[in-house]
C-alpha cells in the first residue's frame, strides 16, 4: 500500500508539473489566436518593421513600441546592475551585523511598494530632474518624459530583486574558499573579485535574467513617465512607448476601431515572444558559462 501511494503521488506531481508547464503553451496559443485577424491583413515582417501607427487607417507598425521596450529595459539594467552588485557585496562581505539588520529590511521594503507609487515619484522628482538639470547639458529641449525617466524608475523597481538574489548567491559560497585565498596573502577585495564573484557569476547572470524578464512587463510606472509617443527613440531624452504601456493605455478604450483589439493582442504576443526568446538565449549562455567554470 505504501509503494502504491508513493507511485500515485509521483504521478500526481507529474500531472501538476505538466499542467504548469503547459500554461506557457496555452498562453501563446491564445494570444496567437486573437492576433489572427491582424496577421491575415499584414505579415509579421510588415508589423514588426513598420513605424507607422495609424489605427484609424488600419496601419499598425510595432517597431517604435519594440524599440521603446528595449530602450527602457536596457537603461534600467545598465543603471541597476552595478548599483545592485556593489550593494549586495557590501551587505554580505563588508557590513556589520547591526548595519545588515537595518539595510536588508529597507531593501526588501522596496519590493512591497506598489508600482503606481514609483510612477508618481518619477513624475514628481525624476522628470523635473531630467528636464531642468540633466537634459539641458545634452539636448536643446526635453520635457523630461523620456526613456531615461522610464529606465531610472524601472531600475529602482527591480533593485530589491537583484540585490536579494545576488546576496543569497554570495552567501552560498563556501567560507573555506575565501579563507584559503586570504591565507595566501590576497586582500579582501582580491578575494571577492577572484573567488567570490567568479564562483557567483552564474547566480548573478540568473538574477539579471529574472530582473530583465520582470522589467519587460512593468506597466503602470513606466506608462506614467515615458511620454507614450509612438516614435523610435534616438536618444535617452526622447519619449518612448513600451509594449506594456501600449496595452494598458489603450485596452478597452478604442475597441470600436477595426482590428484594434487584434493589434493589442499581437502586442502582447510580441512581448511574450521577446521574453521567451530572451530567457532561452540566457539559459544557453548560462549553461555554457557553468560548464566553463566547472571545467
Amino acid at each position: 500500500m505504501r509503494l502504491l501511494k508513493d507511485k500515485i503521488l509521483s504521478k500526481l506531481m507529474l500531472v501538476f508539473t505538466l499542467a504548469s508547464v503547459s500554461l506557457l503553451l496555452v498562453i501563446g496559443i491564445g494570444l496567437y489566436y486573437h492576433s489572427i485577424p491582424l496577421l491575415q491583413k499584414s505579415s509579421w515582417g510588415e508589423l514588426v518593421t513598420s513605424s507607422v501607427w495609424k489605427p484609424l487607417k488600419g496601419l499598425f507598425g510595432f517597431y517604435p513600441f519594440i524599440m521603446g521596450t528595449l530602450w527602457v529595459t536596457g537603461i534600467a539594467i545598465v543603471i541597476a546592475l552595478p548599483l545592485c552588485l556593489f550593494t549586495a557585496l557590501y551587505i554580505v562581505e563588508y557590513a556589520h551585523a547591526r548595519i545588515k539588520r537595518i539595510l536588508v529590511p529597507f531593501v526588501n521594503l522596496l519590493s512591497g511598494i506598489p508600482p503606481v507609487i514609483f510612477g508618481v515619484w518619477g513624475v514628481l522628482f525624476i522628470i523635473p530632474l531630467i528636464q531642468k538639470y540633466i537634459a539641458p547639458h545634452f539636448v536643446d529641449y526635453s520635457t523630461g518624459y523620456s526613456v531615461l525617466a522610464g529606465g531610472i524608475v524601472l531600475a529602482v523597481m527591480i533593485f530589491p530583486l537583484i540585490v536579494s538574489i545576488i546576496s543569497e548567491v554570495l552567501r552560498t559560497i563556501p567560507k573555506e574558499l575565501k579563507d584559503a585565498s586570504l591565507s595566501l596573502g590576497a586582500t579582501q577585495w582580491e578575494t571577492i573579485k577572484n573567488v567570490a564573484l567568479r564562483k557567483a557569476l552564474p547566480g548573478i547572470v540568473t538574477a539579471v535574467v529574472l530582473a530583465i524578464s520582470r522589467a519587460f512587463g512593468e506597466t503602470i510606472a513606466v506608462l506614467m513617465v515615458c511620454g507614450n509617443n509612438a516614435v523610435v527613440p534616438n536618444s535617452v531624452f526622447d519619449p518612448g512607448y513600451p509594449l506594456p504601456a501600449l496595452i494598458a493605455n489603450n485596452y478597452g478604450e478604442m475597441m470600436s476601431i477595426p482590428l484594434y483589439d487584434s493589434a493589442l493582442m499581437f502586442a502582447a504576443l510580441l512581448l511574450f515572444i521577446i521574453i521567451l526568446l530572451f530567457n532561452i538565449i540566457s539559459r544557453v549562455i548560462l549553461t555554457r558559462l557553468e560548464r566553463k567554470l566547472i571545467g
